[in-house]
């Protein structure tokens, strides 16, 4: 859930949960891409075909049939952080080195990857009736 509404993507949570929650598909895939067929490109195959389901899920379900704008449920971007993944079982070959540095870099590449297109709904915003919040807590409040 915390990677569907663009309110929840906050600085503290979405950042700490979402890398942890979505590095276990593609590192099982790039284990299995790498061990049978020698392609160390099983994380990028992996978040292309989970970004294109996320995609059609959102514009679908949300956009289609529940109406929602499709800048409220926007997926993460994790193409830049399976790509390091990627490298770093190229330039290593070994699973520990992918695992202790690939994960390391997962997880700090994620936040800068989504920092391009999230940056504009941090903006801090004055709503008519008084408080200060930012654009994406504003979206949150008044599209309920």
């Amino acid at each position: 859930d915390w990677d569907f509404w663009l309110d929840w993507k906050d600085r503290r949570w979405w950042v700490t949960l979402t890398p942890i929650l979505l590095i276990t598909f593609p590192a099982a895939t790039q284990y299995f891409m790498w061990e049978k067929m020698r392609l160390p490109i099983g994380a990028t195959f992996c978040v292309m075909t989970l970004h294109f389901g996320q995609w059609m899920n959102r514009v679908f379900n949300f956009y289609m049939w529940a109406w929602f704008p499709v800048n409220f449920v926007t997926p993460s971007l994790m193409i830049p952080s399976a790509i390091f993944l990627d490298v770093t079982l190229m330039m290593t070959g070994s699973y520990m080195f992918t695992a202790l540095f690939g994960g390391m870099g997962w997880s700090l590449l994620f936040y800068p990857a989504n920092w391009t297109w999230l940056a504009p709904f941090h903006l801090a915003v004055k709503h008519p009736s008084g408080p200060l919040m930012s654009i994406a807590d504003l979206m949150g409040m008044e599209y309920v």
